[in-house]
Formats: structure tokens, sequence, C-alpha cells
């Protein structure tokens, strides 16, 4: 659980990826890719910020997905398009929905483009890269989270969270999937906040790397 974590150790842990921010920072100098897979369309003014899109399986109102989106607009440094399941869809693993026909609606959430779909995260982030949704190419990450419960050993191939993810990873994109501990009549909701704090220094040192192509290559 997030709340069990030794605040020095979150404190070492944001630290140590703030010092590798600024020695990239020296070594790259300013270079910019003149062709980045970031940049907007629809006419807009473009955002040159990396495009991160968000997804979960709890459903687009669950407390992680809520906590994280937040979390990532405060920091200013990606540009957040949100597109996930309008229910729970947590144990729907790579499921697709072929025999029904898909909703889709827009939805606030505090200044990210958000859609909710009423398929699994696999239909949500299939439909976010198909080009359906959002003026974009293809965002820079996919991040699938936060889940409420472990991801691990043979949880996984149940979870649709991980799924949202692999989808990602299997479409050439850069992908994570975040999942924290529950404990039935322990945690609560707001746990969640704590597991942001923790994991948020994380994403953003891999949007950075993205940006800089020091992220692994996929290849099929």
């Amino acid at each position: 659980m997030a709340t069990q974590m030794p605040p020095n150790l979150v404190a070492n842990l944001q630290n140590v990826l703030v010092g590798r921010k600024g020695k990239g920072d020296e070594e790259q100098g300013e270079e910019k890719d003149p062709n980045p897979i970031t940049s907007g369309g629809g006419g807009e003014e473009e955002d040159s910020r990396p495009i991160v899109l968000l997804t979960n399986a709890g459903g687009i109102s669950s407390p992680g997905l809520t906590f994280l989106a937040e979390a990532l607009l405060r920091s200013g440094l990606c540009n957040l398009h949100v597109c996930a399941p309008d229910s729970d869809k947590s144990m729907s693993g790579h499921s697709v929905t072929v025999r029904e026909t898909l909703s889709v609606s827009s939805t606030d959430m505090n200044g990210a483009t958000a859609f909710e779909v009423s398929g699994t995260p696999v239909d949500c982030v299939s439909l976010a890269l198909s080009g359906a949704l959002f003026s974009w190419s293809r965002p820079a990450l996919v991040v699938s989270g936060i889940n409420r419960g472990s991801s691990c050993g043979h949880h996984i191939p149940y979870l649709g969270a991980v799924a949202g993810a692999r989808e990602a990873f299997m479409c050439g994109v850069p992908s994570i999937s975040i999942s924290m501990s529950w404990r039935k009549d322990e945690s609560k909701e707001s746990d969640f906040k704590d597991a942001v704090d923790v994991c948020l220094p994380l994403l953003l040192a891999a949007i950075r790397d993205i940006e800089r192509g020091l992220s692994p290559k996929l290849a099929f």
C-alpha cells in the first residue's frame, strides 16, 4: 500500500529523479525533435507538450484515475487526454466488444479532453489510437490506472487495466499500467492520493525519456 511507504523513501525517489532530469538536460541541450509525435491538430493552437493518454479499468469516475489525472494536469508537463470505460471493467482481460455498438460520450475532467466509452479498456485504447476521437496521430505515452487491487502473478491475464496498457504496447506506443494494493476494511479512497505521489515522478521521468528518444524501441 502506498500509505505504508516511508515519506523519506518517496522524497529520496523524487530527489534522484530531479537530479536525473538536470543531468539529462545538460547532455541533450535545447535540441528538439523537428517532427515530434506529440503534436496536436484540429485547427487549434499547437501544444508542443508530450501527449499522454490516460485510461483504466475501474471506470472514468474511479478515484485512482481522477487523482492521477488531476496530478498530471497540475504538473503542466503534458497534454492530457482521457479515454476510459463508463463503468467498472476490472476483470475484462483483453476482451473487445464485437457484437454490440459502442457508445462514446465526452465528459468534463478539469481541463483534460475526456471521453467515456461503453466498452472495455482495450476498446478505449483502440478507439483513442484509431484517430476517431482525438486529433493527434498518437500519444507519447499511455497510462492505465491507477487500478484498485494488485496487478501481479496469475491475476495479470484477467485484469483490464493491464490489458489497456498491453493494447497500446501492441500498437507500438510506450505504456505503463499502475495498480495499488487494496485491503478490505483498511484501505480508503484517499490512499490513491498517496499512490499518485509515489508514481508521478516515475511517469514524468518516463515522459522525459520518451521525448529524448531514450525509451526502449518496440519491435514486432
